[in-house]
Parts: C-alpha cells; structure tokens; sequence
C-alpha cells in the first residue's frame, strides 16, 4: 500500500501531522508493506528566494490578528508539538521561500533519503536557533548532507534552478486534481483522503479501511483456457508440436 504526503517544510501542521501518522503507522500491523512519499506543496509559491522574515508578523498579517493573537496561536502550536514528542520554538524562527527544499526533497528520493531528509528540514526550521531560509544554500548542504545525500550532487541541484523543478510543480498540479487546498493532505492508495494534522486514532482508522478494502486479484473469463502457456518459478511451458 502506498501513502502519499503532501506538505511543505514551513507548514506546523505538517510537522505535527507527521509524527501523529507515524505513530499510526508504527501500531499498524502491516507496516512493512506501506510505502509512504513525500510530495511537494508550496504554501507560497510566489515568494522571492531573498524574501525572509519573522514568523510572528506574518502570521498577524495574513489572518488579520494582533501579534500578541500570534502569540497565542504559536503556543497552542508549541503544546501539539510537545505533545508528539518534538521540540517547537514558539519565537524568533523566520519563514521564506521552500522551493529549493522540495526540489532537494525529490533528489533525496532518489536515492532512498526522502523521508531522513523532510524530517531534518523539518527539525531544523522548527526546533533549531539557525534558519534555513536566511543563511543560504550552504545551510541546506549541511542539512541535506546529514541526511546521507552527497554534498557535490545537493550544490549541484540548488545551482540549477531547472533541476526537479518539473517534479515539484507535477506534484502541486497532482495534489490539486485531487481537491487539496491545504496541508499536509495524505492519499492512501489513491483512494482515500486524509486532510489534516489529525489524531493518529484517525490515521490508524484511514490504514485499517484502506488496507481491508484492497481488492483481490480477479482473473477474467478465460474461456476454459486456464493452463494457458506461462513462465514459472519452475520454468516456462515447453511448446508442443
């Protein structure tokens, strides 16, 4: 079974929603067999590379509340952190543009570190003093280099802003066919949604149903010709004159 996660790296509930899905999947019984991917969401895509600044004012701003609301609001974001076990800083952390994350977010994926790679980014812009918007790309060559990815191939990609541009924006363009108008949003085998930092009880419910409901292969009519020719463990059907 496949679990699809659409989130981006400046999104709380992402953060939250990921260790309430892991903790889900941990108690599952059938976990081995879930293959979960990491997809890309910009929240604002528009934004300038060089554009970075504080949380707090954003957050007043963009939903018309007074700082010290703001305030508020990180707190109650810091105690649903805590809660899951992860350090939150409820001030001086800043935001800014992520696209350069995603596009080393599919990079890692190709070399089997997507998920080490999201949770570090993670950690880091949510629990660390450093930034990883304001100290460049070198920051994020550190990080990515902690997650086990090469520091010549990270330079590389960040270097050309062409590189899994096309995969990042594919992904945005996935998540809204699928009617996702925020994050983090989980797919489980294309066929169920799961919208939402929710409780991992919600989360083990969504994989009980998804994994029930899997439907058994079903041979057509074959007209009686069930011996038909085929290749096995054993061999292949010797033809017969």
């Amino acid at each position: 079974m496949r679990v699809e996660i659409w989130s981006d790296i400046a999104c709380p509930w992402c953060y939250v929603g990921k260790a309430r899905f892991e903790k889900a999947l941990q108690a599952f019984p059938h976990r081995d067999q879930v293959e979960v991917v990491h997809r890309s969401f910009e929240l604002d895509p528009g934004r300038d590379k060089a554009d970075t600044g504080p949380v707090i004012p954003m957050i007043a701003k963009k939903y018309g509340i007074s700082e010290a609301q703001a305030e508020a609001a990180e707190d109650n974001l810091g105690v649903q952190a805590a809660a899951e076990g992860l350090e939150y800083r409820t001030r001086d952390r800043d935001h800014g543009n992520t696209f350069d994350m995603h596009r080393l977010l599919h990079l890692a994926k190709e070399h089997g570190r997507q998920d080490e790679l999201i949770q570090i980014l993670y950690r880091a812009n949510f629990a660390e003093e450093r930034s990883v918007f304001a100290e460049g790309d070198e920051r994020l060559v550190e990080l990515a280099v902690e997650a086990g990815l090469d520091a010549d191939d990270v330079r590389g990609v960040l270097a050309d802003p062409t590189a899994y541009a096309d995969d990042v924006r594919a992904d945005e363009r996935e998540a809204a066919r699928l009617g996702a108008n925020g994050v983090p949003f989980f797919v489980l085998d294309r066929t169920y949604g799961v919208s939402g930092a929710q409780p991992a009880e919600v989360f083990e419910q969504a994989l009980t149903q998804a994994w029930g409901e899997r439907s058994p292969l079903r041979l057509i009519d074959q007209g009686g010709h069930s011996d038909a020719d085929a290749c096995g463990p054993d061999g292949c059907a010797v033809p017969q004159r």
